[in-house]
């Protein structure tokens, strides 16, 4: 007898962010594929594996299920009472002081793992039967890969290129990427290189999209250049202050605005008073209008030491925003062409950045032209660009395990 009960047209999509309700870039590539997927008559769920704030910080549509797996805001865990409780709360206490077992040392984020984070995942990853779940981090990949059950259809999402990832973490990703139905990367420099890796495996390249492509254009005479991320070491902003104060003397009106906040904000702070950048250089914190910000300007500038796909460069560049970019792993070469819409120097080169800056700072007609430039190339970073891609990937998988299951019934039954 053949199984004739009919299959949902579209599964259960799940994405579980180590933490939703914070400001990184992999958190709101996320949820713009959320709130597209969910547009479209998806069901969408975001599971957070931490919580640590109220409210999301990014727009995200009402339809979009948002879950948390363990909530560290004070106030929301209550000591139990009675023996047996008090022995659980107990172990709890342990486990959450004792080191993690899955994560290794490497992984950018393995201060945010314990062994009752690991734990509660792990329980959460075992109660699921269906649908798609989508990790967004190695640590989260690596214990998708050992302990979501067969039920479930796995996607590891990479946003960022191999070679940043330091040997343990690349161990890692051999030994477990092989257990996921797809691995989905950012560029087609990762795809080849995750490909090498790990043979056998289907590696795919869907590129992150922009919010939107309805921007305000930029001024190209304006004399402002935007840079915008989180205040840590891979964003390069150390790098960029001193090469913003070579330009002061030649280009005393114009100003950088850096956007963004983070553990290095009173070394960037030190900086600018070490090269008398005050009224040059402004930290301007975290914005929630930061497309009003980037309309405001006139270049863009990214001088991370290693990035996955710079999202705030291409919503910088939909803005008409020529770019200064290094030209580091990976990313900004896979966007950006040298000469039409932006400008790539050597990595972690102050003198060549000044260089460049200083090329778009004198010439308003070469700014303009790039910036018409950097909409058309943001095009194909836009919504509808992306979001068929995950369309199809999400209902190929699932369209591959039911074949693969109503086989198997029909066999059972004959």
């Amino acid at each position: 007898m053949t199984d004739r009960r009919p299959i949902p047209r579209r599964p259960h999509i799940r994405y579980l962010l180590l933490h939703a309700y914070g400001r990184g870039g992999t958190i709101r590539t996320v949820m713009n594929q959320a709130n597209s997927l969910v547009a479209a008559g998806w069901t969408v769920e975001i599971v957070s594996a931490l919580r640590r704030r109220d409210d999301i910080q990014f727009p995200l549509d009402p339809r979009v299920r948002v879950s948390t797996v363990v909530d560290l805001r004070e106030g929301t865990y209550t000591p139990p009472s009675g023996l047996v409780a008090r022995w659980r709360d107990r172990k709890r206490g342990e486990l959450l002081e004792a080191p993690a077992r899955h994560v290794p040392k490497g992984e950018f984020g393995y201060r945010y793992f314990n062994r009752y984070v690991e734990d509660r995942l792990i329980a959460y990853m075992r109660s699921l039967t269906d649908g798609v779940l989508v990790t967004t981090r190695p640590a989260l990949n690596f214990l998708a890969a050992e302990h979501a059950t067969s039920g479930v259809v796995r996607i590891a999402q990479e946003h960022m290129n191999l070679g940043t990832h330091k040997r343990d973490v690349q161990q890692r990703i051999r030994e477990t990427y092989p257990h996921f139905a797809t691995v989905a990367v950012l560029t087609e420099r990762d795809r080849d290189e995750y490909a090498e890796l790990l043979p056998g495996t289907k590696v795919v390249r869907i590129p992150n999209a922009v919010h939107s492509l309805d921007q305000i254009p930029a001024d190209p005479r304006s004399r402002i250049a935007v840079a915008a991320g989180r205040l840590f070491p891979q964003k390069g902003f150390d790098l960029l202050i001193p090469a913003w104060a070579k330009l002061v003397e030649t280009y005393p009106d114009w100003q950088l605005r850096i956007y963004g906040s983070g553990e290095k904000k009173s070394e960037l702070r030190h900086l600018i008073e070490e090269h008398h950048l005050y009224n040059h250089v402004f930290l301007m914190g975290h914005t929630d209008r930061l497309d009003d910000e980037l309309a405001k300007a006139s270049f863009y500038v990214l001088s991370s030491r290693f990035e996955g796909l710079p999202m705030v460069m291409i919503e910088a560049m939909s803005h008409a925003l020529p770019v200064v970019s290094f030209d580091c792993p990976t990313g900004p070469a896979d966007v950006l062409t040298h000469g039409v819409d932006g400008l790539l120097v050597a990595p972690e080169d102050p003198d060549a950045l000044a260089d460049a800056m200083a090329g778009l700072m004198a010439d308003e007609v070469l700014r303009a032209d790039m910036g018409v430039a950097a909409v058309l190339t943001a095009a194909s970073y836009g919504p509808d660009s992306v979001h068929h891609r995950w369309e199809s990937l999400f209902t190929s998988l699932h369209e591959q395990r039911h074949g693969h299951a109503a086989g198997a019934a029909k066999g059972t039954h004959a």
